[in-house]
């Protein structure tokens, strides 16, 4: 598969801090990633790498260009949302539409106003007029009209209740599958959008601890949930991290054949939530 985004050795200080400690990641052509990571782990500073918005140290490719000294030509293949729509208040929907007709060559208008008729956003409203998920709706119209081969998002739906979240991500996964995109995802509710994702990449302390396509973690993690009397003798296969769940304990294990885990208790394949949670114990400050 191609890569879009290659990254090795990706290092960033702000001053005493290191916001990239070596991380290397590759994220491959047609996916979406979650990035995920506790507050303070580097997430937004890999992302302005990727967007060319910050000077770093290693290497970068993204769509074959290097962020630091080709952003023009990686703009025009990529597009990004944050949290925090920037469309100005005075702004109407159908001059915002108009804008982007005319500024940006890979923009299809017919594209943005078939997303936006899907809404209730009244064409002739001001920003300042719509509730934050009406424009948060805006937002994502306007970026999905443009032909990009990579959507950078981080945190859209921050602030939203859970019917506009819901949505956006059923938008954004509608036209995922009716376009050739790839899309990188950075989320606190993890639980919410676990089944979109192909890929995971979890970061802590700008270090890259998981990296793997959804489909293997059911090969690689199994977690074991046993009545309290057998958890001393499941302990003893060594699972990297354990929980108490209505009087019976869950563990989670690497690398552990479910033929030797099965005698023990009940096994499934850990929840990414469940997953990162465990990944992160011992990585946070007490």
């Amino acid at each position: 598969m191609t890569a879009v985004i290659e990254a090795r050795a990706l290092a960033k200080r702000y001053g005493a801090k290191r916001a990239l400690d070596g991380a290397s990641f590759r994220i491959e052509s047609g996916r979406i990633v979650g990035l995920i990571g506790p507050n303070g782990a580097g997430k937004t500073t890999a992302l302005k790498a990727i967007l060319g918005l910050t000077s770093f140290d290693g290497e970068l490719k993204v769509l074959g260009f290097d962020p630091r000294t080709q952003r023009d030509e990686l703009m025009k293949q990529v597009c990004f949302m944050a949290d925090v729509a920037v469309l100005p208040r005075w702004l109407r929907a159908r001059q915002a539409v108009e804008y982007c007709r005319d500024v940006h060559p890979r923009f299809d208008e017919q594209r943005a106003r078939e997303i936006l008729g899907k809404t209730e956003i009244p064409m002739n409203a001001r920003v300042r007029e719509l509730s934050k998920g009406m424009v948060t709706q805006l937002h994502l119209a306007l970026i999905l009209a443009i032909d990009a081969r990579l959507l950078v998002l981080d945190e859209p739906t921050l602030g939203l209740d859970i019917l506009y979240r819901r949505r956006f991500y059923d938008t954004l996964l509608n036209d995922y599958f009716d376009k050739e995109r790839t899309i990188l995802l950075t989320t606190h509710q993890v639980e919410e959008v676990e089944n979109l994702f192909t890929d995971v990449l979890f970061i802590s302390h700008g270090q890259v601890v998981l990296d793997t396509p959804v489909e293997n973690l059911g090969d690689r993690f199994l977690q074991l949930t046993v009545n309290a009397d057998a958890a001393a003798r499941a302990r003893a296969l060594k699972p990297f991290y354990e929980r108490e769940v209505f009087g019976r304990v869950a563990m989670l294990f690497e690398n552990r054949p479910a033929a030797e885990l099965a005698p023990y208790g009940e096994l499934r394949t850990p929840t990414i939530a469940d997953l990162f949670v465990a990944k992160m114990q011992g990585t946070l400050p007490a």
